[in-house]
């Protein structure tokens, strides 16, 4: 009797491992967790206020518009800074890195700096920055 409690046991365990087993793998494929899906989410945000900081058109973006949308980009990436989720440290390295450049970038224009040249100082930090969250995203596998 007890033989066969102990087979039972054992083969419940490896079932249960098994099942784990395909559970983890299925998430790598799509991100289920809470804190991964906030992450991705974050990510999205960034890249969205990203995206409208490097498109403001140089001939008529003024100081104030510049000064908004970098705050913008760099709230999201403090958001993303903070995440629980894990991912690629190298990723998250790359995505500090380029978000903290175009923080130095920003904080060392000069204050007569046109809209126009504040942006073309910015737009390769910007573009490293979009590349490094595209890059996280895609090894996050958000959808």
């Amino acid at each position: 009797m007890n033989r066969l409690l102990a087979t039972a046991v054992s083969t419940a365990a490896a079932a249960l491992l098994v099942a784990a087993g395909g559970a983890a793998s299925a998430s790598v494929a799509e991100p289920t967790d809470d804190a991964t899906t906030k992450l991705c989410s974050s990510l999205t945000e960034l890249k969205a206020d990203n995206a409208k900081l490097r498109t403001l058109d140089p001939a008529t973006a003024t100081k104030d518009q510049i000064k908004d949308a970098h705050k913008a980009v760099q709230d999201d990436w403090k958001t993303v800074a903070e995440s629980t989720a894990q991912f690629n440290a190298a990723q998250k390295d790359a995505i500090k890195t380029a978000a903290n450049d175009v923080k130095k970038t920003y904080e060392d224009l000069p204050g007569d700096t046109t809209g126009a040249e504040s942006l073309t100082k910015l737009t390769p930090g910007l573009q490293k920055l979009d590349t490094a969250v595209a890059s996280a995203q895609s090894g996050l596998q958000c959808g």
